[in-house]
């Protein structure tokens, strides 16, 4: 254990050297640093976006920049490791890239990098990941309500409402998993789409070709799996969690 203690200090002071060598101009040593760092990059810009993010992603390359930002900035005296350092000055960039590209105020962190302490460093990444959280939140409510809206007006189409379809969704979870799955065969079956869409009514006597339940059943069920196929067929991310819950059920 201590000789890890010490091969882990050792390499610390490893990089604070090539960081010193680095801001004296030597290029090729940066681009190495950089390169030898970027799983960590990646790692910290992850946080903030809360999803993976790959080398091509726009926010990766802020990430790096940041990176470059925090090793020409970079001084002992600010009394911590560069990669902390670095740390703060990713999430900082990447937050401040979410926000102008969203148009929004509401994160902002305005702290300067020669003020930076060892404990502001801590208070300022969880102010960066409450933050990055609320906004997340925010766009994730108006996501929702959104999709609602655009499922509503698909439902017109095929002379639906919302509340008709939470009116006449099936009571016992067994019904519902069995108008899911003639939904899917639906959403999966190029001719009994085609012919959904045309008609906009339910294929239900070529679906008595596919499934075993009876006429009657699909036809009790009919605007419930209209509406699931509909949301199969289309770009329904959250009400997609909806019938994966069904369908685990």
């Amino acid at each position: 254990m201590l000789n890890a203690l010490f091969k882990g200090r050792k390499r610390e002071k490893s990089v604070e050297e090539m960081v010193a060598k680095i801001q004296d101009g030597d290029e090729s040593l940066q681009n190495q640093l950089i390169d030898t760092y970027k799983p960590f990059i990646a790692k910290t810009v992850s946080s903030v976006c809360r999803r993976y993010i790959y080398e091509s992603d726009d926010e990766f390359s802020i990430g790096l920049i940041a990176f470059n930002e925090a090793i020409n900035k970079y001084s002992p005296d600010k009394g911590a490791s560069l990669i902390s350092f670095a740390e703060i000055i990713i999430k900082r960039r990447v937050i401040d890239y979410i926000r102008q590209q969203s148009r929004h105020k509401a994160i902002s962190l305005d702290l300067q990098e020669s003020e930076i302490t060892y404990h502001e460093q801590a208070s300022a990444l969880i102010d960066a990941e409450l933050s990055i959280k609320e906004y997340l939140e925010q766009q994730d409510q108006l996501s929702r309500k959104e999709e609602i809206l655009q499922f509503t007006v698909l439902l017109e189409e095929f002379g639906l409402t919302f509340k008709e379809i939470v009116h006449h969704s099936p009571k016992h979870a067994d019904a519902r998993k069995t108008a899911m799955e003639i939904a899917q065969i639906i959403a999966e079956d190029k001719d009994l789409k085609k012919q959904l869409f045309d008609t906009k009514r339910l294929p239900i006597k070529q679906l008595e070709l596919f499934v075993s339940s009876s006429r009657k059943t699909i036809e009790r069920n009919r605007k419930y799996i209209i509406a699931m196929t509909l949301i199969l067929c289309g770009e329904f991310i959250y009400l997609r969690d909806y019938l994966k819950g069904v369908l685990e059920t």
